[in-house]
């Protein structure tokens, strides 16, 4: 079993990325928006999430995992917590690949308001300079190209 994890900015298209790779690497996909969202772990406290929430989503995913038949396993999220990033890497058993997803701020709040506008320029704004901070595994620029050009890219890498 390998795990692809795509993270990047909210807007960037790491969920539409997400879905075209599991169904052309026949791969189980987990959205840690989802997760987060189910179990009201995406509650924002203070300076934004609390880290103990990624933690709390990271061991969600895990569980769900256990018994996955799949070769292929594909998360997507935001990873801007390092701490969450690590946590998860350290508890996945197989290779793993991340790609750092990336767009400029202004493309990322146009997506937002196509796919549902379901935040604030604002909440984009923050999401992106916290995902900006750090790259992490292979960075792929998805501005101004297509899906099945971004997805051709990641499993170009893959087979690299």
């Amino acid at each position: 079993m390998y795990f692809i994890i795509i993270r990047g900015p909210a807007g960037v298209g790491k969920t539409t990325i997400a879905n075209h790779l599991t169904k052309k690497l026949h791969a189980y996909h987990l959205s840690f928006d989802k997760i987060m969202s189910k179990k009201k772990l995406d509650i924002i406290k203070g300076s934004g999430i609390p880290s103990k929430n990624f933690i709390k989503a990271n061991e969600i995913a895990l569980n769900k995992i256990k018994n996955i038949k799949k070769k292929v396993v594909i998360f997507d999220g935001c990873f801007y917590r390092k701490r969450q990033l690590t946590h998860l890497l350290k508890n996945l058993h197989g290779e793993c690949y991340i790609f750092s997803l990336k767009a400029p701020v202004k493309e990322c709040i146009i997506r937002n308001k196509i796919r549902k506008g379901d935040m604030s320029k604002k909440a984009i704004h923050d999401v992106y300079k916290l995902t900006s901070k750090e790259d992490h595994g292979t960075i792929i620029n998805t501005s101004r190209k297509t899906i099945d050009r971004i997805v051709k890219e990641i499993i170009t890498n893959l087979s690299n």
